[in-house]
């Protein structure tokens, strides 16, 4: 996967305004399948402000990559990424939380092979974080998943297994809730919001070399101080009805999406 690694971050060098900055058309394969119909309309309903085409393109994903998600909660992302990369390349989810929450997501991804391959499905324990192999992976990928691990007081293990999993040279990519600049970073990051310079120094501590970041989950819309955190704002709309108007014209929280290189 040499050239997969080097081929990527040839994108990346020149993508650091936005995704797909450097020119690179997304793969025509990629693009069928987040058109596909195994993707559920409450996911698609989701795209305006998540981009899947545009922020896989920028993290170079390829056809023939093996990939792991770290937490894919409802499988967003998976019925995106199992499918493409189902006959050259291999999907692991690493899912965390309860024991049924690894039955729920095999028995819906494991179940059709036609549509989502044959992925790999572990439980993922933040207290003794073990994602297979060492240096088997091309690509580690989460989202939004950085503020719970930092209230866990997890995010360096985590961060370490990571490096651990990929291959020299391997490729991080991140997305998480952006906090604002002007006010420290909570460590247990408790408004679900992280800054971006810490994201950045989290994973140069575990080994990894920043490589580019992406604007295209920006918004400017997020104020970023509600009383209920970032669960204020869509989808989880933790208020209810109370000021529903106001929280779903924000829409979802403006977010970083960044890319890592692992050193050797």
């Amino acid at each position: 996967m040499k050239r997969f690694i080097n081929k990527i971050l040839f994108i990346a060098a020149g993508a650091a305004a936005g995704a797909n900055a450097s020119g690179t058309s997304p793969d025509p394969l990629l693009k069928t399948v987040v058109d596909g119909p195994q993707r559920s309309e409450d996911a698609r309903s989701r795209d305006v402000y998540r981009h899947p085409l545009e922020v896989l393109t920028f993290f170079g994903l390829k056809a023939d990559a093996k990939v792991i998600e770290i937490w894919p909660a409802n499988g967003y992302w998976t019925e995106i990424l199992a499918p493409y990369l189902r006959d050259k390349g291999h999907y692991t989810a690493g899912v965390g939380g309860k024991p049924e929450n690894l039955k729920k997501f095999q028995d819906r991804f494991g179940a059709q092979p036609k549509v989502f391959g044959t992925p790999t499905i572990i439980p993922l324990d933040m207290a003794a974080p073990d994602l297979g192999p060492a240096a088997a992976a091309d690509a580690v990928l989460t989202f939004r998943n950085v503020h719970n691990w930092m209230k866990a007081d997890k995010a360096d293990a985590m961060l370490a297994a990571f490096a651990k999993a990929l291959k020299p040279g391997g490729l991080l990519g991140l997305e998480e809730h952006r906090a604002r600049t002007d006010k420290p970073q909570d460590p247990k990051a408790e408004s679900g919001y992280v800054r971006e310079d810490y994201v950045i120094e989290l994973a140069k501590k575990a080994g990894f070399a920043f490589v580019a970041k992406s604007e295209v989950n920006a918004n400017p819309k997020d104020t970023k101080d509600y009383a209920q955190g970032v669960w204020t704002l869509p989808p989880t709309m933790r208020l209810g009805d109370a000021d529903k108007a106001r929280y779903l014209a924000i829409g979802e929280s403006d977010r970083m999406i960044l890319l890592f290189k692992k050193t050797p």
